[in-house]
């Protein structure tokens, strides 16, 4: 393909994402056991809708979406992130320890402390940092390099895979206010979820165009970066705790969500290419949409229970991959 071709595809995709991302919000906001046209959602914006449909979208279904664009938004980002910095297309924040860290830290406070189940967000997201860090102090001799954080964090997500574990089997009356955590999801998150997410997210995803030009340069390889002037180290470790702030934020509200930090820069990717000035926001507004739409569909489809987002993710993310792998796309 040649550079104006692949310019207008990059054109186009960004001009196309915003209607998508604009109908993903209006989809989760109308779907459900009861349904909001688009003229009724337009009423309610001007305090002329019906007081029942009302109700439902200001304090149900709006900070839902809200949450989910950005859950969708941090996961997607940080997924991209990863996948640059550790020249891996298998990468994505379960790799850093983040789903590990995050999981043992809301069972330990689901379990042994439900007292303070209201503090869960916060358990999480420190728990997920926290894992995140010691990864990279583990792949650290001086010096760190994908393949050490890779296997740094399989043998972390192991260890604290089978705390979680054992916790739970010792504790197996208490773990039933674990289960929808872990399969992920946005059941019942509200304006506090909102809350506590959004400065965090804010945050992270204001500094993600900054990371661009070092995420470009880190792919070409640590010596071609270095020969450009680049000070690899501090790159590599300095994308590595922004993605670990946009995970870590987004596991904390959304629990273990997976596939979204996958799938979505790998289909972004195919569609324009490598470039991390394209692929950071276009992977930001298509996992937005995806975890909407995608928890949308989990509450709605299968009314009057609610399938966790995480579960209809994973049925989505698995077929995806293995037609990326038979078509040999996937693996270089």
């Amino acid at each position: 393909m040649n550079v104006q071709a692949r310019n207008d595809r990059r054109r186009w995709i960004g001009i196309a994402l915003a209607p998508i991302l604009i109908a993903s919000v209006l989809y989760g906001i109308g779907s459900g056991s009861v349904s909001i046209s688009v003229p009724e959602i337009w009423r309610i914006v001007f305090n002329e809708g019906d007081p029942a449909h009302e109700a439902i979208l200001w304090n149900l279904r709006l900070p839902r979406v809200l949450v989910g664009l950005l859950v969708g938004a941090c996961l997607a980002a940080s997924g991209a992130l990863l996948q640059g910095v550790m020249r891996n297309p298998l990468a994505d924040p379960g790799i850093i320890g983040v789903s590990a860290g995050g999981g043992l830290a809301a069972v330990v406070a689901l379990v042994l402390f439900p007292q303070f189940g209201y503090l869960l967000p916060g358990f999480a997201f420190g728990g997920a940092l926290l894992s995140a860090m010691m990864i990279y102090l583990l792949a650290w001799d001086g010096g760190s390099s994908p393949t050490k954080i890779v296997l740094a964090g399989i043998a972390v997500n192991a260890l604290l895979g089978g705390v979680m574990n054992g916790i739970m089997v010792l504790n197996s009356d208490r773990i039933q206010s674990v289960i929808p955590w872990l399969a992920g999801g946005l059941a019942g998150r509200s304006w506090p979820h909102l809350q506590f997410l959004l400065p965090y997210a804010v945050i992270g995803l204001s500094l993600v165009p900054f990371a661009a030009k070092a995420s470009n340069l880190l792919t070409l390889g640590d010596q071609s970066a270095q020969s450009l002037g680049q000070h690899v180290e501090r790159q590599r470790f300095l994308i590595v705790a922004l993605a670990s702030l946009l995970a870590g934020a987004a596991v904390s509200v959304a629990g273990l969500v997976g596939f979204v930090g996958l799938i979505v820069p790998h289909a972004i990717r195919l569609l324009i290419g490598d470039d991390y000035r394209y692929l950071l926001p276009y992977s930001i507004a298509g996992g937005a949409a995806l975890m909407v739409a995608a928890d949308t569909a989990a509450r709605s489809w299968f009314d009057p229970i609610e399938l966790p987002a995480g579960v209809l993710l994973a049925c989505i993310g698995a077929p995806f991959f293995l037609v990326l792998l038979k078509r040999r796309r996937l693996v270089r």
